[in-house]
């Protein structure tokens, strides 16, 4: 069998190549996925600004980094909505009965309520990115600033998206570097 160059080897083959065995023990390669790196990264930024506060939101971090990624979203907007609407759902919605008092964002002015935090964040991001048809015309191909100004118009709430976008900073950089590597992703632009 003759020799094969690495760049025509299917990536799960290469992979498999590059792991080693030594006295039958496999120890697989530190190759890192650079897309899971960053979402890691992500989801531990909300987190960890959620744990500092001790806030009922902590533990949602990878759920909103992922949905974040799925429609193109800033990975740090929801959460910072959630802190500015609820405190990161400590003051979650009184309108609301208790089973369905998951609504961290105060979506629909608190009169829509979710069955879960998880919900709440899939449908949040499905309308702020633009994806929902019913509200694409309010969210769909605008800034942050843009979206928050729909979401809470300035006449409504004066400073609102100066706000959101204050906590935005603090939760982590808009660009996210993987751990260990010179690897950066710019996640959105503001």
């Amino acid at each position: 069998m003759g020799s094969i160059n690495n760049a025509e080897m299917p990536h799960n083959v290469l992979a498999k190549q590059l792991n080693s065995t030594t006295d039958g023990i496999v120890a697989l390669n530190k190759a890192l996925n650079p897309e899971v790196e960053i979402l890691k990264a992500k989801a531990e930024a909300i987190d960890a600004y959620f744990r500092v506060h001790k806030l009922p939101l902590e533990g949602t971090g990878l759920k909103m980094a992922t949905e974040a990624d799925k429609y193109g979203l800033d990975y740090r907007l929801m959460p910072a909505i959630a802190m500015i609407e609820t405190t990161g759902g400590k003051n979650l919605c009184k309108k609301l009965d208790e089973d369905n008092n998951k609504n961290p964002f105060g979506w629909g002015s608190c009169n829509i309520g979710f069955e879960s935090f998880n919900k709440a964040i899939e449908v949040i991001a499905l309308n702020l990115s633009g994806n929902n048809p019913n509200t694409a015309h309010h969210y769909g191909g605008k800034t942050i600033k843009e979206i928050l100004e729909k979401y809470n118009p300035p006449k409504i709430k004066p400073g609102y998206a100066a706000k959101v976008m204050r906590v935005m900073e603090v939760i982590g950089d808009e660009e996210v570097v993987v751990p260990g590597t010179d690897t950066a992703i710019a996640v959105a632009k503001t």
